[in-house]
């Protein structure tokens, strides 16, 4: 409730608006009570009163003019007192247009249809309507559907011939200009082809419109839009449908050149003066409203795909939600928002003098100097001084985004040796003519534009010609690359990466030149941080804009694709130890293995029911159990259940429990591996299961203790001393882990015990030689024969059963069974194959331009230095062998 108090200058406000403004001052002939209540300082009462003041009315068109012309005072009259700040008064309008369309839908329908309603009739607000945005004597702009199949008519009428009726009805109720006024005009050819269409569209065509034609403007105006009246829940479920349309998936910078293209058409069309000063227009002006909104929404479009944060219909919150998310300068965010505040409000000023919808400076001198009065600036020159500033600014602002430069010629320096030189542009003459992606215009011009740039890397790069080569093959695998050249050329820095993927991780290149759009994780500020965790991915793979099951698919390949790339990145970039990496590697996998069994189970529990008090368990093992993986490991996997076992599924389509898991287990298992439109995620091994390929796919509790206890190999027990449960309530998890512990708890014969781990290690041995110089894990006194030994003391002293063999071995050393240094041995070996993987994965020597990399990520100064220290730790790990086997290895 306010009074007296309430803050704004409320006399000075009616005093401008009588002397400045002939439409307030007959609003206030009109409706004086209003007045003498803002007289007062009571701007909520009055507001609450000209809200209610269509009531009584005898039909709806006097009621919303009635109500129109009560809000316009209290409305203008708060805006000059400063009392009502720009964002209510466009809430409060951008409210009463939504009441006001909604009000005229129901009475259009009614007036065939006496008892009718507004079901499958929907107005979707577009422009400033969507936005809350509206202005003091704006127009709206929204669309109008129908449902032929929901929509009330005439039993003799058609669908669409109805809905034409109520178009045509509720447009002359709202904008008709009586003795009491007009309610709102109305602007329909935001509609899909509005020379050629209906005035209103029935869903499907409207759909099939935007699916298959819509312009690049039509998607900028949907970022505004809402659906507004009429069948609330029908509009929505369109706009829901349209989505893909407006939101892509990849970071599309098409929407700058689509943006430049329409900037440039706009300026072209507009003739008035390009500075401030009588007849500027103020909305379609340089440095105006439109190229605020536009900056804002390129943006949107450009990142909005992506990042869901930024689907803000508002303008200032639009910038607002960019500059959080590091896309656009705070200080660009802040420049713009109090930019557009101001035009907006000097745009209130313009239209409130004579009720117009108006943009434009008055034509003559004493008519800027009203404004500025009603303003409360001392005179026109003020205004128009203060108008020179604002434009300027966000002219230079909406400049750069297009990359305009007043003149200058864009050359681009580069110094590169002249052989170089010649050798690169004799390539670019054959891409032009053989490489699928630069064959259309639009690309060839942004691959011109960012080819300088391109030049002067490739010439950095430690091997020039080598990431000439690489860069031409990647090149070529692109279906499409304009996207990517606009990538570059709006985020130089990026093209440096892209080339130390090239030419350092060929996994990394291969899967980017098959997925560009994996670029678009490195846009984001968190790209070079570590994985959140396991809770916090799986919430971000599960999180679809699509309910179907191939797109929950599609969503977690995308993900843990993002995922998987970026933390190779912050391989490459040294941005992590590579032990911190390979624990972010198996909190993806850990999150991806509970995302796909959750869809799975869900698709597969609408079939097939559930079975009561059971629920399916997964166990994994190997690096997936010890929590740490490499950008080519494997998901060792069980799958198992509990409850009893003579049970049956409540669905539909009944099955019994060992039938239920263990199609269940190859459900999840298709759901992790099929390759989808997204790509493969995982390859998954379910070879440790009881009886191996032999086996069932999933067993129960029962039986895995059962088989665990008296028909397991030594070998199956030492891979289960890394198992880990990782899918399953908390109950089953720590039922899982009992069992699990009971059976590396067991007593063994330690001389039998010893004798099985020697004669595995020689099958090995002879089975897989070590594929290379490097190849730290099957070479002698490598990880392998560590792990083979951790296993073995694990087992032989029921001591040190922690899945993480970190952990297990600074347990062992506390207990004096290995030296303290053996885990550094370990654990340096560990660094080299997460960096291996990725930069040398068949074990052979590095390239020279990846050895100072991978030297670096393994906390050496050189490379000679980082074999040096491997050797030395295989020849540490061989003599704990030697000392715990009595067996000499040959250390090469």
């Amino acid at each position: 409730m306010t009074g007296p108090d309430m803050a704004g200058d409320w006399q000075s406000a009616i005093d401008r608006a009588q002397k400045h403004s002939p439409f307030l001052r007959l609003a206030l002939e009109r409706r004086p009570e209003l007045g003498e209540m803002l007289k007062k300082g009571q701007g909520d009462e009055a507001l609450a009163v000209a809200k209610a003041s269509g009531e009584g009315a005898e039909d709806t068109g006097l009621a919303l003019r009635r109500e129109r012309l009560s809000l316009a005072l209290v409305l203008g009259v708060g805006d000059l007192a400063g009392a009502f700040p720009l964002a209510r008064i466009m809430k409060e309008l951008s409210a009463f247009a939504d009441r006001a369309l909604d009000s005229a839908m129901l009475a259009a329908v009614r007036h065939r249809v006496p008892d009718g309603d507004t079901t499958g009739f929907i107005g979707l607000a577009l422009g400033k309507q969507g936005a809350g945005e509206l202005n003091y004597s704006s127009d709206i702009d929204p669309i109008l559907l129908f449902d032929p199949d929901t929509l009330p008519r005439r039993e003799r009428d058609e669908p669409g011939e109805a809905a034409q009726r109520y178009a045509r009805h509720l447009v002359e109720l709202l904008s008709t200009r009586t003795g009491d006024g007009y309610v709102l005009r109305v602007d329909l050819r935001l509609r899909p082809a509005s020379e050629v269409s209906p005035l209103a569209l029935s869903f499907n065509g409207a759909i099939s419109h935007y699916e298959s034609s819509a312009l690049a403007w039509e998607r900028a105006a949907f970022i505004r839009s809402r659906a507004a009246a009429g069948d609330i829940a029908a509009g929505q479920r369109f706009l829901d449908d349209i989505r893909p349309f407006v939101w892509r998936k990849s970071l599309d910078f098409t929407a700058i050149e689509e943006i430049r293209r329409l900037t440039a058409r706009i300026r072209s069309a507009y003739d008035g003066p390009r500075e401030p000063r009588p007849g500027f227009d103020i909305k379609r002006g340089r440095g105006g409203i439109r190229e605020i909104e536009f900056y804002a929404q390129t943006h949107q479009l450009i990142y909005g795909g992506r990042m869901p944060a930024l689907r803000c219909k508002g303008t200032r919150e639009a910038l607002d939600a960019l500059a959080a998310a590091q896309i656009i300068k705070p200080d660009d965010a802040q420049l713009l928002g109090e930019s557009y505040d101001r035009l907006r409000t000097i745009e209130h000023r313009f239209q409130m003098v004579d009720d117009r919808q108006t943009h434009e400076v008055p034509a003559n001198a004493d008519a800027i100097d009203n404004v500025a009065h009603l303003d409360g600036l001392p005179d026109g020159a003020a205004l128009l001084d203060e108008l020179g500033r604002i434009c300027g600014a966000v002219a230079q602002v909406y400049d750069d985004l297009l990359g305009e430069d007043d003149g200058a010629d864009g050359a681009t320096t580069v110094n590169v040796p002249q052989a170089f030189e010649d050798k690169f542009r004799a390539r670019v003459e054959h891409w032009r003519g053989t490489i699928r992606a630069l064959r259309s215009g639009e690309a060839r011009k942004a691959f011109a534009a960012m080819q300088p740039d391109l030049l002067q890397a490739l010439a950095d790069a430690p091997e020039p010609a080598r990431a000439l080569a690489r860069w031409e093959t990647f090149l070529s695998r692109l279906p499409s690359a304009i996207n990517l050249f606009r990538l570059f050329e709006e985020r130089p820095g990026l093209l440096d990466r892209v080339l130390r993927i090239l030419t350092r991780a060929q996994p990394l290149a291969d899967e980017l030149a098959r997925r560009p759009e994996l670029l678009d994780a490195l846009i984001d500020a968190s790209a070079l941080d570590l994985p959140g965790e396991v809770n916090a991915l799986a919430a971000r793979m599960a999180r679809s804009e699509e309910s179907d099951y191939e797109a929950r698919l599609d969503r977690l390949r995308q993900v843990v694709g993002e995922e998987r790339f970026a933390l190779g990145v912050q391989l490459i970039e040294c941005r992590h130890d590579p032990l911190d990496i390979a624990e972010g590697l198996c909190r993806v996998a850990e999150a991806a293995v509970a995302t796909g069994a959750d869809s799975a189970i869900r698709e597969f529990q609408a079939a097939h029911g559930v079975i009561p008090d059971s629920e399916l368990v997964i166990l994994g093992l190997g690096r997936l159990g010890g929590g740490a993986l490499t950008h080519a490991s494997d998901l060792d996997i069980v799958f198992l259940f509990t409850g009893d076992i003579g049970l049956e599924s409540d669905g539909p389509r009944p099955l019994s429990t060992a039938l239920y898991y263990n199609r269940l287990a190859t459900r999840v298992t298709a759901a992790l591996t099929v390759p989808t439109a997204e790509g493969a995620l995982y390859e998954i091994d379910t070879r440790l299961r009881p009886e191996g390929k032999q086996g069932p796919l999933a067993v129960g509790f029962e039986a895995f203790a059962k088989y665990q206890h008296e028909s397991a190999w030594t070998w199956e027990h030492m891979a289960l001393a890394r198992a880990r449960p990782i899918y399953g309530s908390d109950g089953a998890r720590d039922a899982l882990a009992g069992i699990v512990r009971d059976v590396l708890t067991a007593p063994r014969d330690a001389a039998k015990l010893r004798d099985d781990v020697l004669t595995m290690r020689a099958g090995v041995v002879k089975a897989k030689p070590p594929q290379g110089p490097l190849d730290v894990k099957l070479l002698r006194g490598g990880l392998m024969d560590s792990e083979f030994l951790i296993h073995y003391l694990q087992l032989r002293e029921r001591i040190a059963l922690e899945p993480a063999l970190e952990k297990a071995l600074r347990t062992l050393a506390d207990a004096g069974l290995l030296p303290a240094s053996h885990v550094d041995d370990h654990l340096a070996l560990t660094r080299f194959l997460v960096a291996e993987r990725l930069f040398a994965p068949d074990g052979s020597e590095p390239l020279e331009s990846t050895r100072a990399v991978m030297a670096k990520a393994c906390g050496h100064e050189t490379y000679p230095q980082l074999v040096a220290s491997l050797y030395e730790s295989r020849r540490n790990i061989a003599a704990q062998w030697r000392a715990h086997f009595g067996d000499e290895l040959e250390i090469e």
